[in-house]
């Protein structure tokens, strides 16, 4: 377990560069917040890391630009993208939402 001040990029790059020098050789996959500099710094100590950004985080920030009576709506909308079954047709749920 490690203990920090702050969530920083640079606190991350110690605990990543720790993990490889106990002989993580690699981390497939991750899943984060969308701190400023956290993927470059996954990136710098594990490359062929994919990350994704946490679906909450995404329909947050999605709902900055929703004025707040079409909120319910839209998070529902968003719903149907992250929930589809397929790429195809979370890419039609994305049509669909973009022509409201």
């Amino acid at each position: 377990m490690w203990v920090g001040k702050s969530d920083s990029s640079s606190f991350w790059m110690g605990v990543l560069t720790d993990l490889k020098v106990r002989g993580v050789q690699d981390i497939l996959i991750t899943c984060i917040d969308n701190l400023n500099g956290f993927t470059d710094t996954i990136r710098t100590v594990f490359p062929q890391s994919s990350t994704q950004i946490y679906v909450v985080h995404q329909i947050r920030n999605s709902c900055k630009y929703v004025v707040y009576k079409d909120k319910k709506e839209s998070t529902a909308d968003m719903k149907n993208i992250y929930n589809a079954p397929n790429k195809e047709v979370a890419a039609t749920e994305l049509d669909n939402l973009e022509k409201k």
